[in-house]
């Protein structure tokens, strides 16, 4: 199955010039969504992930975070914006092409020495991703790679994150 042509582009969105990769079209295909998934376990496998815990950030690498974890037998652990958890957090801000924005974890999350897989829908620039293994350092945890469905690979995002694996399924 071609993951890539379940994939909707939408010029234009969210302004003039970007060519937006959406993936509703995906999630909403039973077969191409559990294959997606499939398809990232065994990536992950392959890379020698053993992770105690999947990381996904707010709010696309929701969708994809659990169901990874749940084929590693992992737990999930969110990755929110700030304010949405109820807990002691650890905090990173981190730089937008139009700002910048805060993220934030559970301060006991992460137990200091577990395995860390980070996952997101999508890796343009590594600003979320770089800001997430942030707080995976805070936490004493140890990130084992990222994952990520899609890879822009010309705004080379890969360049900002710590050098550990990194799977990418999709590159545009």
């Amino acid at each position: 199955m071609e993951i890539q042509s379940l994939i909707r582009n939408i010029p234009d969105f969210p302004k003039p010039g970007i060519l937006f990769r959406d993936i509703t079209t995906l999630l909403k295909h039973p077969e191409g969504l559990r294959h997606t998934i499939d398809l990232l376990g065994d990536r992950c496998r392959e890379a020698g992930f053993k992770p105690d815990y999947v990381l996904g950030m707010e709010s696309r690498g929701f969708i994809f975070a659990p169901l990874l974890a749940y084929q590693l037998d992992a737990g999930f652990v969110p990755v929110r914006k700030p304010g949405k958890l109820p807990a002691e957090v650890h905090s990173v801000e981190y730089e937008l092409e139009y700002g910048s924005d805060r993220l934030e974890m559970h301060q006991d999350a992460v137990e200091a020495g577990k395995r860390v897989v980070i996952v997101d829908d999508l890796i343009a620039t590594g600003g979320t991703a770089k800001a997430t293994a942030e707080l995976v350092k805070r936490s004493g945890g140890h990130l084992e790679g990222f994952v990520f469905l899609i890879e822009l690979t010309g705004l080379e995002g890969r360049k900002n994150l710590p050098d550990v694996p990194i799977v990418s399924l999709i590159q545009y």
